[in-house]
């Protein structure tokens, strides 16, 4: 089986999953004891927000706040700082927040409640056709209310890479918080989040070939937000509950390793990337989905003309090839992906789309063995497209 979907989930990496077992097994006490048990796994934690730290260029512990993914990193941003500013919280007049068309649903869809449940007013930024976000269209949205705004740094579905570090100057500049949605770009762009101008980033361990169920928040010095889980007081009374040392300390080597030679590896990703591409553009039907300049390097998305993405995926898993149709978190759901129809695609067009995305785990035989699957599959295609399409 060929595993093409590392932009859904990565898998852990040996050397993550060594750093985990102690606390797994023996290190099992409460990180909030003050025996020898609980400081054991509070010195896991301490050393892991410490790594976090040197990697988002943080100022202060206080600054990483380790979260159960990265939805929960992405909510905890929107409806911190919306319950978190004077104008959300005490103002009869309820904040301002854009946000791009394009958000993974972790921000789009608390966004779209503090509008319909609590009175704040909110503005859907468009791409344009290639799925890139115009700083002057951020720029020209803000108003005295605005609150928050947020854009994510790559998409998930077309891996377009967008301008924050420009649009973080233009908030920061205007005393509007920023937060950055960066689970994809960890191995590939620069998530320093003192270089980009970020206030809130949100990231997620199982892109990064972690564990599942851990992320974090990085939280700028001096921006307030809400705490999101009262109780105990932990992660800095932001978010309470008993922390898994495991998982945080395993997160945390997960990002080093995968950071430690990310340039050489992207560039070999890169190479095979662009080999998967050229034989999927040769058939008639085929077009890339998004900016191929302003794009990760593992990410390849093509409208497949006549061919149901659902239908597809269906079918390369039968022959062997793991692939997917757009975003994971949308399991079960059949209807046309939010992020093409963004982009001014039709309905039938945005359901015809194929995601594949390669990891540090792909090698070139692995890409050599999905193309001949996916030409047998294309060239089916193309020979019905003239006709009734093959697959519907």
């Amino acid at each position: 089986m060929i595993y093409l979907d590392y932009a859904a989930s990565t898998p852990i990496d040996p050397r993550v999953l060594k750093f985990m077992r102690p606390y797994l097994e023996k290190d099992f006490g409460n990180p909030s004891s003050i025996h020898r048990y609980g400081q054991t796994t509070r010195k896991a934690i301490d050393s892991a927000r410490t790594i976090c730290m040197e990697i988002l260029g943080a100022a202060k512990p206080s600054e990483i706040i380790f979260t159960g993914s990265g939805t929960e990193s992405c909510n905890m941003a929107i409806f911190g700082s919306a319950f978190g500013s004077d104008i959300g919280a005490n103002s009869p007049k309820k904040g301002h927040i854009i946000v791009s068309a394009i958000e993974h649903p972790a921000v789009l869809e608390p966004a779209r409640y503090l509008r319909d449940n609590f009175g704040f007013e909110l503005t859907e930024v468009s791409p344009d056709k290639d799925g890139m976000i115009s700083v002057e269209d951020i720029e020209k949205e803000i108003k005295a209310e605005t609150i928050l705004v947020s854009v994510m740094y790559a998409n998930n579905e077309i891996g377009t890479i967008q301008p924050i570090k420009k649009i973080a100057k233009i908030c920061r500049d205007r005393g509007i918080i920023f937060h950055t949605d960066a689970c994809q770009a960890p191995g590939f762009l620069d998530i320093n989040a003192e270089h980009l101008g970020a206030d809130l980033m949100t990231l997620n361990s199982s892109k990064v070939y972690g564990p599942k169920g851990v992320g974090l928040l990085y939280i700028r010095e001096g921006v307030k937000i809400t705490p999101h889980i009262f109780g105990g007081g932990q992660e800095f009374r932001m978010r309470g509950g008993t922390e898994n040392p495991a998982l945080i300390y395993g997160f945390a080597k997960a990002l080093e390793f995968d950071l430690k030679d990310s340039k050489k590896e992207a560039e070999r990703i890169k190479k095979m990337r662009d080999k998967l591409l050229a034989t999927l553009l040769k058939f008639p039907g085929i077009s890339l989905n998004g900016s191929l300049e302003n794009r990760l390097p593992n990410n390849i998305n093509v409208h497949v003309k006549g061919m149901k993405n659902e239908t597809l995926v269906m079918r390369l898993d039968i022959d062997g090839l793991a692939a997917s149709g757009g975003s994971a978190c949308s399991s079960g759901k059949t209807e046309a992906s939010p992020v093409l129809l963004a982009l001014g695609q039709s309905k039938t067009d945005a359901e015809e789309s194929l995601r594949l995305t390669l990891g540090r785990t792909t090698t070139s035989a692995e890409i050599a063995a999905a193309e001949k699957i996916l030409t047998k599959i294309l060239k089916l295609q193309s020979t019905a497209l003239s006709k009734t399409p093959l697959f519907l």
